[in-house]
C-alpha cells in the first residue's frame, strides 16, 4: 500500500491498521510489529508510545472485567510525516514491518487528490493555525495539518503546502 492511500484511508475512516480510538495497548501491540520507545507520564496519568513515524498516546481506562487495575486504551494517533523529511532511515523499516511506504514529502495537493478518489470522505472544515492549515474531518475525528507558509522550502523540513501530520483525537463528550 502506498502512504497516500494509507493516508486517505486513515483520514476517511478514522482508523490505522484496525487500530481507533479506545483500541487496547494489546491490540496495538498485535497490530504494529515495529519497534518503539514508550514514554510513561508522572503517577500513570498518561502514556505515549513513539515508533518513530506514529505516535500513540493512551489514557488509562478502568478494567470493567474481574480484577484490578486499569488498562490503556488509545487516546490519540499522529502521524508524524514532517519526521520523514529529515530521517530517512524510518521509511525503510516502517515499509518493512507494516508494508506501507511513504516518499519523503507528501503534498496537501497529492492527499486531496487521492481523496478525490476514495468513497466515504468526510467533509473538511478549514482553520487557519498560524503558518498551518488544519483540515479537520468530525465523523472520522482526524486532522490534516499543512505548512501554510511560502517561505518554508523543502529540505531537511517539509515545504509550503506540505502535509506535516495527521492526528486522530478523542472526541469531546459532554459529561
Amino acid at each position: 500500500m502506498t502512504g497516500i492511500e494509507f493516508l486517505a484511508s486513515f483520514l476517511t475512516t478514522g482508523e490505522l491498521h484496525g487500530l481507533r480510538i479506545g483500541s487496547a495497548l494489546a491490540e496495538v501491540d498485535r497490530a504494529l510489529r515495529h519497534p518503539f520507545v514508550d514514554v510513561p507520564g508522572e503517577e500513570g496519568a498518561w502514556l505515549r508510545r513513539d515508533y518513530g513515524l506514529v505516535e500513540f498516546a493512551f489514557n488509562p481506562e478502568p478494567n470493567p472485567g474481574p480484577g484490578p487495575g486499569s488498562e490503556w486504551v488509545v487516546a490519540t494517533v499522529t502521524v508524524q510525516l514532517h519526521r520523514l523529511a529529515s530521517d530517512d532511515d524510518l521509511v525503510r523499516p516502517w515499509a518493512r514491518s507494516t508494508g506501507v511506504g511513504f516518499p519523503r514529502y507528501t503534498s496537501w495537493e497529492e492527499l486531496r487528490d487521492a481523496l478525490s478518489r476514495t468513497h466515504g470522505v468526510p467533509e473538511l472544515k478549514v482553520t487557519d493555525q498560524g503558518g498551518f492549515l488544519q483540515y479537520r474531518a468530525a465523523s472520522s475525528h482526524v486532522s490534516v495539518i499543512v505548512v501554510d507558509d511560502r517561505d518554508e522550502e523543502r529540505g531537511d523540513r517539509v515545504g509550503d503546502g506540505d502535509v506535516w501530520s495527521l492526528d486522530l483525537w478523542l472526541p469531546f463528550q459532554v459529561g
